[in-house]
């Protein structure tokens, strides 16, 4: 048990269809995994912790990320601070075929995230961006329905690319929460998914919140990344999708775009908590999850939960900076 702490109390949104209420700050542990260059087991305990004080009550990981290092590192969190949500994705360690999805291979992938996490139930499990024929396969959700009932999970999600699969999941009844790319560079989920998912009473997670840090104001042209981090290697999709990669936006158009924003941001906010709180102003977001490397991020990070709501005017100028130079390179593909 975890003693002399003092733990900020943070604004609580219910988490869809789970029923629980989080901070509507959270952390994603992507980061302390792996793609974004080495963190020490050490300094991700500090980061967790720190952003736990802060007021953080919901993690989310995943079993691909350092291959379960991520899972591991959350689950010695949890053995000294109980009462935190998490939640983990589960199928990208496996080819991306539909056939994969299977209720033998999500007991297996659930056994091993089980372990790594140290519970019996995970709190919330999220297919991970799956082949988008998986959202409308009514034998997967047959098989997460399967995993409820046998106690391995309380509750499941989708993580998705793209606008048509969030609304696909939304339409499941068992589905409690999407996440989805959300940010002041992919704006497109305003237009069905937020309003979908609040009228069905599904928790939205936005994740990539900060477009891989270019909305933090911190990167120029001089900036360069790691061998071993996605912002080097993936700029092309040569990993993954390109869209988790600075939103899909190219590096310089990115930079432009924030030094146009730059001016918006109110005096005693910081760029990266200006993006945050433009997603926290939108009431049918349930958790935004920024990542975070150290502890000073993680402060700075869930302290955006803390700031007063950027106004109409700001709201609508930076709708006018993504029509210009964001949309023609993102609306159309996710």
């Amino acid at each position: 048990m975890v003693v002399g702490r003092t733990i900020r109390r943070v604004e609580k949104r219910v988490l869809g269809r789970t029923g629980r209420q989080v901070g509507v700050v959270g952390l994603g542990a992507w980061q302390l995994g792996a793609d974004w260059g080495e963190v020490s087991e050490g300094e991700a305990l500090a980061t967790l912790n720190a952003a736990v004080d802060a007021g953080v009550t919901f993690i989310d990981t995943a079993d691909v990320y350092g291959d379960g290092r991520s899972e591991q590192i959350v689950g010695r969190l949890l053995k000294e601070r109980p009462g935190l949500m998490v939640a983990t994705k589960m199928g990208r360690r496996v080819a991306q075929v539909p056939e994969a999805y299977t209720l033998d291979n999500f007991r297996a992938w659930n056994d091993r995230s089980r372990r790594n996490l140290g519970v019996e139930t995970i709190d919330l499990v999220q297919l991970h961006c799956p082949p988008t024929a998986v959202f409308g396969d009514q034998a997967v959700y047959d098989a997460l329905d399967t995993l409820v009932d046998e106690g391995r999970i309380s509750a499941y999600g989708v993580s998705v690319e793209t606008c048509e699969e969030a609304l696909t999941a939304i339409a499941r009844p068992g589905v409690a929460s999407v996440q989805i790319i959300f940010n002041a560079f992919r704006l497109k989920p305003l237009e069905r998914v937020l309003p979908a998912a609040a009228e069905a009473g599904v928790g939205i997670i936005a994740r990539v919140p900060l477009a891989s840090g270019l909305l933090s104001g911190r990167y120029d042209e001089h900036t360069t990344f790691g061998a071993d981090d996605h912002r080097a290697y993936n700029r092309q999709g040569a990993a993954f999708d390109v869209g988790e990669t600075f939103s899909g936006v190219e590096f310089g158009t990115g930079l432009a775009a924030v030094e146009r924003l730059r001016p918006l941001v109110p005096e005693g906010m910081t760029t990266a908590q200006f993006a945050l709180r433009w997603i926290i102003d939108h009431p049918a977001v349930s958790v935004v999850i920024p990542g975070a490397r150290n502890e000073r991020q993680a402060v700075g990070n869930a302290a955006a939960a803390q700031l007063p709501p950027l106004s109409p005017q700001v709201h609508a100028a930076v709708a006018g900076v993504y029509e210009e130079l964001i949309r023609p390179q993102v609306h159309h593909r996710w």
